[in-house]
């Protein structure tokens, strides 16, 4: 497994002062983040995305995945399709930046589900579109990772297994979170339902107990377990954390990193 960090919680730090982060700490990979009016424009060029391209590459740092959202990236969760076609849009355009990236997953957080209608049309919703979307993803040979998130959906792993293979597609899968689970369930059960239906992963760690997001190894996640749980399913690729802290901590979080994925 590869180590890496997500531009996401980083702020505005420049990409230029990101990978040398990731050098000195020793993170392998990072998750970039596109949007509007950021360093990394969501309307960027095929040239200006190949020059990041070029940039994580010569840096000796690889692109584990990618986060692209407009401004307004609507909820396609919600029953308004204004608002799933925002996404979808949202979506789209990911699929295009991955594939002029040569990246192979971007990261999906579907929106928030509404207390409008019924569980079953939000479903078939989100179903009927990623079904769509298969393609757009084949074309540009990058997976959909839709992630486990605060979203009163896809709450357990037996019905987030039957959701992805109801779409029938190897381009959707799931970016496990280990710790959105934590507060309902164990990340142990979510990677031995899902399988190689995961297509990356973001370390976090949960204390049960205060009810809140801790620093990796000081939360009740079973590192030994987990990593054994995903040696079973022969997952390889990268683990992106999601912690937050200035650089020092971001240096101390990698040695954490080390430390678990040696277990």
């Amino acid at each position: 497994m590869k180590i890496g960090i997500t531009q996401l919680l980083l702020g505005n730090m420049p990409l230029d002062d990101v990978l040398e982060l990731c050098l000195d700490a020793g993170y392998e990979a990072i998750e970039l983040t596109f949007g509007e009016g950021k360093e990394l424009d969501i309307s960027m060029s095929p040239t200006e995305i190949a020059e990041v391209s070029e940039k994580c590459t010569m840096a000796g740092i690889e692109i584990s995945s990618i986060i692209a959202n407009y401004s307004d990236s609507g909820n396609l969760l919600s029953l308004d399709t204004r608002q799933q076609e925002k996404g979808i849009k949202s979506v789209n355009r990911s699929l295009e930046i991955a594939g002029t990236l040569g990246v192979d997953t971007i990261l999906l957080h579907p929106g928030q589900l509404t207390v409008e209608g019924t569980y079953q049309t939000v479903w078939d919703n989100l179903l009927r579109i990623l079904m769509d979307l298969a393609s757009v993803a084949a074309s540009n040979r990058a997976a959909i990772g839709l992630e486990n998130v605060w979203n009163k959906f896809l709450l357990s792993p037996k019905e987030t297994r039957e959701f992805i293979d109801a779409v029938g597609s190897e381009w959707i899968g799931v970016y496990l979170d280990t710790a959105n689970m934590m507060a309902y369930g164990y990340p142990e059960h979510w990677i031995r339902e899902l399988g190689l239906r995961i297509k990356c992963v973001h370390f976090k760690d949960f204390r049960r107990g205060e009810h809140q997001f801790v620093n990796l190894l000081d939360g009740d996640t079973d590192w030994p377990v987990i990593m054994s749980e995903f040696r079973d399913i022969h997952y390889d690729r990268y683990v992106i954390h999601e912690v937050g802290g200035d650089r020092t901590a971001q240096l101390d979080i990698a040695k954490r990193m080390r430390q678990i994925v040696g277990m």
